[in-house]
């Protein structure tokens, strides 16, 4: 379980954190993303689907980038509950919401850290007759324990190993908010 926090303890949090990508860094990414995505996928009407809560920021954000026609959907999926590490087993609080059956499916996430939840989403989505499924990250967390099954079709930025929050990912479910890409001091 959780603890609490008080808002000086989150604010203290902001204050001492480091900067890794500021929001013009973001926007970069965001733009590279929506030029790839776009280059893939205009001709194919995907659904698209944004695993809450980290994908909600990404997104939006990135959502009105794709000039193409698309469905789009949520789901959520998650292992961490609030937590600062991942808890062994997938647990779903709000299944896919439009039927993917025959069609190219795009997961949108806001981090690939090492990508056992994506993986389970992505095998889900196969599961459920996807045709394809590709997926795409704002960031790329750099360090060898990522899931060898998984492979990320889009990536918007690297950032070093690190406790990241900022753009969605969170500090303890806190600070998604934050425009830039954040790293926890000492973490």
């Amino acid at each position: 379980m959780t603890e609490s926090l008080t808002l000086e303890q989150l604010n203290t949090v902001m204050q001492e954190a480091d900067l890794l990508k500021s929001e013009q860094d973001v926007e970069q990414a965001l733009q590279r993303l929506a030029d790839d995505i776009t280059a893939r996928l205009a001709d194919r009407m995907p659904v698209v689907y944004s695993i809450m809560n980290g994908g909600l920021v990404m997104a939006g954000r990135l959502l009105t980038k794709l000039p193409f026609a698309l469905e789009q959907g949520y789901m959520h999926a998650t292992r961490y509950r609030g937590e600062t590490q991942g808890q062994a087993e997938l647990q779903w609080q709000a299944p896919p919401s439009i039927p993917m059956t025959g069609r190219t499916v795009l997961i949108l996430d806001d981090i690939f850290d090492e990508g056992n939840t994506l993986a389970e989403v992505v095998k889900a989505c196969e599961q459920q007759g996807a045709e394809e499924v590709l997926t795409a990250v704002l960031v790329n967390k750099v360090h060898n324990r990522k899931n060898t099954d998984l492979k990320i079709d889009f990536v918007g930025m690297d950032v070093e190993d690190r406790y990241v929050f900022g753009c969605g990912m969170d500090y303890r479910g806190y600070w998604r908010n934050a425009p830039g890409i954040y790293a926890v001091k000492g973490l």
